[in-house]
């Protein structure tokens, strides 16, 4: 099999101090955790960002601070900016307005659905848009499918060009409102997607145990951090330290080799850094 890249999500929008005390909100603890975290095998960092009072925010400014001081502090990672859709203006020009930094990728949700008390919405057009900007500035997108028609419309936008292959996926399991975290709905959403395509799994909660291990026994890639998961299952906080360990206790169990940033890029079909 490949080898495992694992991506991390270390913040999210949900939580809080107040939920999770050791949730990362400032530039300065999303980079302490990502030193931690990339020792022990992270190659992807999923990034989003928080304003002066530590609500989700869009702004330009807010992941150029984050960005600056990932590479201040030479952190080898590759960097992927959330353009989601509670940050801000439900707008292309609210969400994508980062992807013009020195970034390598962007997740892309390809379709609409609901959140547990809101709704994740994404027109045609702003899919295109967004993603017509990655496309113009160098960025991959990984594509963020919540439920299967997503799946069939990124076929469609790789159909019609403005996707290209080799597409990456991230096989979102287990959001109350969306596709249910189970082995029969990820074995058909895996035999959707387009032919050549990566993919990664994010299991929700209690799911994330068994949606990762099965992602790891086909071959597929897993996340994990904060953003996904803010207990354990013993009742205790999560912290980023321990959903990563967790993960890579269980690869090597089940035999599946942690993927460095540079081998993460040859697998996703990414150029080089720099």
């Amino acid at each position: 099999m490949e080898k495992l890249i694992l991506t991390l999500s270390m913040l999210g929008n949900v939580p809080t101090k107040e939920k999770n005390p050791s949730t990362p909100v400032t530039p300065g603890e999303i980079a302490d955790v990502l030193e931690e975290c990339c020792a022990l095998g992270v190659s992807v960092a999923h990034i989003h960002a928080r304003d002066a009072d530590q609500r989700p925010t869009h702004d330009r400014e807010a992941y150029r601070a984050i960005l600056d001081e990932i590479a201040r502090r030479g952190i080898d990672v590759i960097t992927q900016l959330s353009t989601g859709a509670r940050g801000g203006e439900n707008t292309a020009e609210s969400r994508g307005q980062m992807l013009d930094l020195d970034c390598e990728m962007g997740s892309l949700a390809t379709g609409s659905s609901n959140f547990p008390t809101s709704v994740n919405a994404n027109s045609p057009a702003l899919i295109a848009e967004l993603a017509e900007k990655m496309k113009r500035n160098g960025i991959k997108p990984e594509i963020e499918a919540f439920d299967i028609g997503m799946i069939d419309n990124a076929a469609f936008l790789l159909a019609k060009g403005v996707l290209q292959a080799p597409v990456h996926f991230n096989l979102v399991m287990g959001v109350p409102g969306s596709i249910k975290a189970t082995p029969r709905n990820l074995l058909h959403m895996v035999e959707s997607l387009p032919p050549g395509s990566t993919w990664t799994v994010s299991g929700i909660g209690r799911s994330q145990v068994p949606m990762l291990a099965m992602a790891m026994l086909l071959g597929g890639h897993v996340r994990t951090g904060l953003e996904d998961v803010l207990e354990m299952e013993d009742g205790r906080p999560a912290s980023n330290r321990l959903l990563v360990e967790r993960v890579v206790e269980l690869a090597r169990v089940l035999g599946r080799e942690l993927a460095t940033p540079d081998q993460a890029r040859q697998i996703m079909g990414m150029p080089p850094r720099g």
